[in-house]
Formats: structure tokens, sequence, C-alpha cells
């Protein structure tokens, strides 16, 4: 809610600064970066987190949410500056959805076939645990 509520806020400043009044969505460069920053792609952690979080190691999950989020934020500071500022965070986060949606598969697989053991789980995300050490 807060990362929402800073790049919202943001493009308000922007709105502002630039003379742009909704529901305008063209303009100046630079607002239309900081409004295609606070669109883009910001919701999706939402759809996979929830399902890898609860059958994940030590909150493997969760740690990639909080990186994801984080690279979004970096996404949004470097697409603000220039459209190419963008690009290292956007390929970040992109891999951090991809763990992130491996760990759902994992787990919804864990949940609807193994249901009392998690022993196989942890031996397949054993990797993951040694890269985070």
């Amino acid at each position: 809610v807060l990362f929402l509520a800073y790049f919202t806020l943001q493009v308000i400043y922007a709105r502002r600064k630039f003379k742009i009044s909704p529901p305008e969505t063209t303009g100046h460069p630079e607002f239309e970066r900081i409004f295609r920053a606070q669109v883009e792609k910001f919701i999706s952690h939402k759809k996979f987190t929830p399902h890898s979080a609860p059958l994940s190691p030590a909150g493997v999950a969760a740690v990639c949410g909080l990186l994801y989020l984080y690279t979004r934020f970096k996404y949004f500071q470097g697409y603000a500056v220039a459209a190419q500022g963008r690009l290292g965070p956007m390929y970040a986060s992109a891999r951090l959805l991809w763990l992130l949606l491996g760990l759902a598969v994992a787990g919804l697989l864990a949940h609807f076939l193994l249901p009392s053991s998690y022993a196989w789980m942890a031996a397949l995300l054993q990797p993951l645990q040694l890269l985070g050490a």
C-alpha cells in the first residue's frame, strides 16, 4: 500500500509540475515516464506471493516478494530519469516473478500431491537456500 501511495503521489507531483490535468496521460516526456512507471507491472507479485508463501521454507516467498517491491521501486526511479534506466530493475523483477511462479507451482503441487510431507519440497528448494547463504 505504501508503494502504491508513493507512486501515485509521484504522478500527482509530476502532473502539477508539468501542468497536465487528469484524465490526460500524455504531455511532457518526463511525466509520461513517471506515469507509465506507476502503471506497469506493479500488481504482478500479488498473484504469486500468496500461493508460494505458505509452503515455502523459511519465508523464501516473503523475501522474494520484498525484493520484488525493491526492484519495482528502483524501476520507478530509473524510469523517471530515463527510459533506459528501467531495464536492469525490470529484468531483476522478471527473474523474481519467475522464481515466485516456480515456488507457487511447487507449493500447489506439494499441497495437492503430498499434503502431509514437505521433505521433497525442502530437497527441491535446498539449492535456493544455499544461494541465499
